[in-house]
């Protein structure tokens, strides 16, 4: 029957459905390279194999299965959300460690369509960092295992990279999906508000949090992200001239982004203009205050979910990020500096229908044990790779990362698309169009062959 281990979600549920290959074979080929290849990587803190084998199983036995969109695909859940039978940990020791009743409704909705949850997915504790690492392992890039994966779907990402999974499930609070899938050569979208089903933590970080999927196609996001949100993702009826902003300058004053991530927004730009779309470099008009609102944001939704957590069994760096948090939970929870920034960059997406900028200012830190480190040193990390992705979860609008050029390591290098609200489909169009003029490797090398 082949390795199905590396194929796409769409080629192994079309197989399934057709009956050219089994759930069983179909996931067992997977748990194989899961089991050979995740000890260099550590994307997973908890691998399902009987349970996942036993589940396979039932989906062949499905009355429905040649209707299933996800018939026989292996998956990973991201380790902050719940799936039936499992404990949800969260990256930390402070966590309850007793078995969820309940699926998720997103894990539900994928087992639904037929896919098979191999396994929970390493974070940063609480979810809190852009690098992934903690007391469950640390999740290392696939195209480079010195750096990290990134986070804090940290472990998602470096799953699909590596050809462990072909899809993933992860969210994103401050660029969680994003981060991960730049550094991993993946393509994400971090949906708009309500497009996707939330309940993430205690309250979404205030409606910042949206769940989504990781892949290595763009096709195979569609498909995810049409399971995950229900009614599916309509296309476009007239693909039509898109009018694209090209920015490059980072929304946070004082960070510089180095020259493989301009690059890339210049190369995809290009592409695009050839394609008859109307590109023009234009910078959105960012206000100053802007670190200071993503901080402030950032802080307080940690606080919220450290509630009730034995801080004693926090890491430091967490324990200082709740501290200062609880200080901002009031104002923030009032919804005003998240207002007053969609209401100043709104008359921007008047003019353009999407905005392209660089993904991540910087290559991802080297991968080691931040959890370990300072809350400064942390933050200062973050800062200085990943100032694109905060603003979008701040005024709750649509926003991807793609694949686009590579980085001197040979390591993927990643755009970043944004559009107004329920403009899913626009960027999903564009990230097709960029697929078929810039084709990505899919798959990182196997680490044990370097």
């Amino acid at each position: 029957m082949g390795d199905w281990a590396g194929r796409t979600a769409a080629a192994i549920a079309a197989a399934v459905r057709e009956k050219r290959v089994t759930p069983r074979e179909v996931v067992a080929g997977h748990l194989a390279r899961i089991d050979r290849l995740d000890g260099r990587i550590e994307a997973f803190r908890k691998v399902r194999t009987e349970a996942a084998l036993t589940e396979a199983d039932e989906v062949a036995s499905r009355a429905d299965l040649a209707e299933l969109p996800l018939a026989g695909v292996p998956v990973a859940v991201k380790d902050n959300l719940a799936v039936r039978g499992e404990s949800h940990r969260d990256g930390s020791a402070a966590t309850c460690d007793a078995p969820a009743a309940e699926d998720h409704v997103t894990v539900a909705r994928l087992r639904a369509a037929g896919a098979v949850v191999v396994g929970l997915t390493n974070v940063p504790e609480l979810c809190v960092f852009g690098t992934t690492e903690g007391p469950y392992g640390t999740a290392r890039n696939p195209w480079d295992t010195s750096r990290t994966a990134g986070g804090s779907s940290g472990g998602s990402a470096a799953a699909v990279a590596a050809g462990l999974v072909p899809l993933a499930l992860g969210n994103d609070g401050m660029g969680s999906l994003r981060i991960p899938a730049a550094n991993c050569g993946l393509v994400t979208l971090k949906p708009g508000r309500g497009v996707v089903p939330a309940g993430i933590g205690n309250g979404d970080w205030f409606g910042m949090a949206e769940n989504g999927p990781l892949a290595t196609t763009v096709e195979d996001l569609r498909l995810m992200l049409d399971v995950l949100a229900d009614t599916g993702i309509a296309r476009t009826q007239e693909p039509g001239t898109r009018r694209i902003a090209v920015a490059l300058r980072s929304p946070l004053a004082g960070v510089a982004v180095s020259r493989p991530y301009t690059g890339a927004v210049r190369e995809a730009a290009g592409v695009l203009a050839r394609a008859g779309h109307y590109v023009r470099r234009a910078e959105p008009p960012y206000p100053l205050s802007l670190g200071v609102t993503a901080l402030r944001h950032w802080t307080a939704g940690t606080a919220m979910d450290a509630e009730g957590l034995d801080r004693t069994r926090l890491a430091r760096r967490t324990r200082v990020h709740a501290a200062l948090g609880r200080r901002f939970v009031r104002s923030v929870r009032t919804g005003d500096g998240r207002e007053r920034l969609r209401a100043r960059l709104t008359p921007f997406f008047t003019e353009y229908d999407v905005l392209l900028t660089p993904a991540l200012a910087r290559r991802s830190p080297q991968a080691g044990p931040w959890h370990e480190r300072g809350w400064l040193r942390n933050v200062l990390a973050n800062t200085a790779y990943s100032p694109f992705t905060p603003p979008w979860n701040l005024t709750g609008w649509p926003a991807m990362s793609v694949p686009c050029g590579t980085l001197p390591s040979g390591a993927p290098c990643a755009v970043q698309l944004v559009a107004r609200p329920g403009a899913e489909a626009v960027l999903l169009e564009l990230a097709e169009e960029l697929e078929r003029r810039l084709p990505w490797r899919r798959t990182a090398p196997a680490p044990d062959r370097r």
